[in-house]
């Protein structure tokens, strides 16, 4: 997000004082308003056109499937590792760092089911959206950790309608500069990276561990095609055991 600074000096500088603001004023609606400026400055800073935005609603595709052990090696089994290491693995982390003991095998199990009729249409693999569950198991969705599934819930609400309007969307953010994304994901995360950061960094036995794993993780390196949030993890545990040793002391 920062980096736009370079590129999109006054468009960033003004969507991150807009963000402090809305912060500061209504920060409950932070994102939405944040969302709105940010269109207005690209038009106004950027001269950014809408004039492509049009209203259409997605009609879904059937697409017959076909099998072939080519597909399956250069596609199938590089989607799996890349769900499973990029969105699986975070996210679980995430809903456990912040107080909820699910267990990865029904979701797996569930999300593995939905994804064979979803892929009929399209839909490659329904996963746990982690920088999705990041936000919605912070303060900001509810102060009571047991009402934020309400979140959670009205986001899939969200992701539906944003299915159904997905061409009127993608129009939408293509029409914007590179930056605005850049900047409206970034700041969107702060909250959730400061929260998952203080629990990571408050146990002084984890703290340096926590602390290379988030590096490794954020570095956004990627190896034998697995993604930095993989690597941080195994990185890290290694020197957590390393630090610790092999039981892990309180």
């Amino acid at each position: 997000a920062f980096t736009a600074i370079e590129t999109t000096p006054a468009l960033a500088i003004g969507m991150l004082l807009s963000y402090v603001v809305f912060r500061r004023l209504f920060p409950k609606y932070t994102l939405i308003l944040l969302l709105i400026a940010g269109v207005i400055l690209a038009v106004v800073l950027e001269g950014a056109s809408l004039s492509g935005v049009r209203w259409s609603i997605a009609v879904p595709q059937f697409i017959e499937p076909e099998w072939n052990l080519g597909s399956t090696l250069s596609l199938a089994i590089p989607l799996v590792l890349v769900s499973l290491t990029g969105q699986f693995l975070p996210g679980m982390a995430i809903l456990q760092g912040a107080g909820y003991p699910v267990r990865a095998k029904p979701i797996i199990g569930v999300t593995s089911l939905v994804s064979l009729p979803m892929a009929f249409f399209g839909g490659i693999t329904t996963v746990v959206a982690a920088i999705t569950a990041a936000i919605c198991t912070g303060k900001d969705a509810h102060e009571d950790p047991s009402r934020r599934y309400v979140a959670g819930v009205f986001n899939g609400v969200f992701y539906l309608v944003g299915g159904l309007f997905a061409g009127t969307i993608v129009s939408l953010f293509t029409s914007l500069p590179a930056a605005f994304v850049a900047v409206l994901a970034g700041l969107a995360l702060l909250g959730a990276i400061a929260g998952n950061l203080f629990a990571a960094l408050e146990d002084a036995s984890h703290r340096e561990a926590s602390l290379i794993t988030f590096i490794v993780t954020a570095s956004g390196m990627s190896v034998f095609g697995l993604s930095s949030a993989f690597w941080g993890v195994v990185i890290g545990y290694g020197c957590y055991l390393v630090l610790n040793g092999s039981t892990g002391r309180k």
